[in-house]
């Protein structure tokens, strides 16, 4: 069955980048001049997804806004002949069909994407974080929507993490099929000793599952955090069925982090056709200054 439906979590308090995150999502901190939101939801439509739900808590409203018409902009945009802009604005509201929920209980990402049950009904979805901007020439969920389609089973991005930060990630068993592609039997989520550690490939922030990931989130306990987390229901998956891990190409932003977002807006930045040149320019000149 083809993938044409994906959820975005993003109903997490942004707690690591505060006080910026007080009243402003982190899912709509800026980079350079689209909201980080924004790039994930385009990678999601350049992957095939046709569908979208953004799961949000309360004060989140302006991440709807965002993905809605705004007919008094518009208008002043074309009264005063700012037509490339307004193409612009129109457009975010046609890259997808867009569905919102609430997660009324901030109870993990386990219990933020069983929310999704109504949505995805019984097809297979892709799972796209909220703290996650992925910036390649493949787009990441597309890769792993093709390994999905060969293997015909649930799948992760995964990637290597230095081995004195996987506590802070999950841990895999993976073996290795072919290419950028390996088999997953089992994962822990955020390993506390060296024996729990399985290898230093994590998942990050990219997944395709299947629908009987929800019969398993209803019997998942709460696990680290004291929340339910999507690592354990999956874990259920790659030690009865396996799970396809796919080492995505692209590059990896963490917007739940403060230095992840400066490098994401400078390296980000640097690829714009309109201001790369000139900010290239002025890094020199800090750089040099230095």
């Amino acid at each position: 069955m083809k993938v044409t439906k994906a959820v975005i979590p993003a109903a997490g308090l942004g707690t690591r980048v505060l006080p910026a995150t007080k009243s402003m999502p982190k899912e709509m901190l800026t980079i350079v001049d689209k909201p980080a939101i924004q790039y994930i939801v385009e990678e999601a439509v350049n992957s095939g997804i046709t569908d979208i739900l953004i799961i949000t808590n309360r004060g989140k409203g302006i991440i709807e806004d965002h993905f809605d018409r705004s007919p008094e902009l518009e208008q002043r945009l074309l009264e005063t002949g700012k037509k490339d802009i307004y193409e612009q604005v129109v457009s975010i509201s046609k890259l997808a069909n867009f569905y919102f929920i609430r997660q009324k209980e901030t109870k993990g990402l386990g219990h933020a994407v069983n929310c999704a049950r109504s949505f995805v009904g019984n097809e297979p979805f892709a799972v796209l974080y909220g703290d996650d901007v992925i910036i390649g020439d493949d787009p990441a969920c597309g890769q792993l929507i093709r390994a999905y389609e060969k293997f015909g089973k649930a799948v992760v991005g995964i990637k290597s993490v230095p081995e004195e930060v996987i506590s802070k990630y999950s841990s895999l068993r993976v073996e290795h099929l072919e290419s950028n592609i390996y088999n997953c039997t089992d994962m822990v989520e955020k390993p506390q000793t060296k024996e729990e550690v399985l290898s230093t490939y994590s998942i990050l922030g990219r997944c395709v599952l299947t629908p009987d990931i929800f019969d398993i989130l209803d019997n998942t306990e709460p696990g680290a955090g004291g929340e339910i987390q999507l690592t354990d229901a999956m874990r259920t998956l790659a030690q009865t069925v396996n799970i396809t891990g796919v080492d995505f190409t692209g590059k990896r932003y963490d917007m739940g982090d403060k230095l992840g977002i400066l490098q994401a807006t400078v390296e980000i930045a640097l690829k714009n056709p309109a201001l790369g040149d000139a900010f290239k320019a002025y890094l020199k000149e800090i750089v040099a200054a230095l």
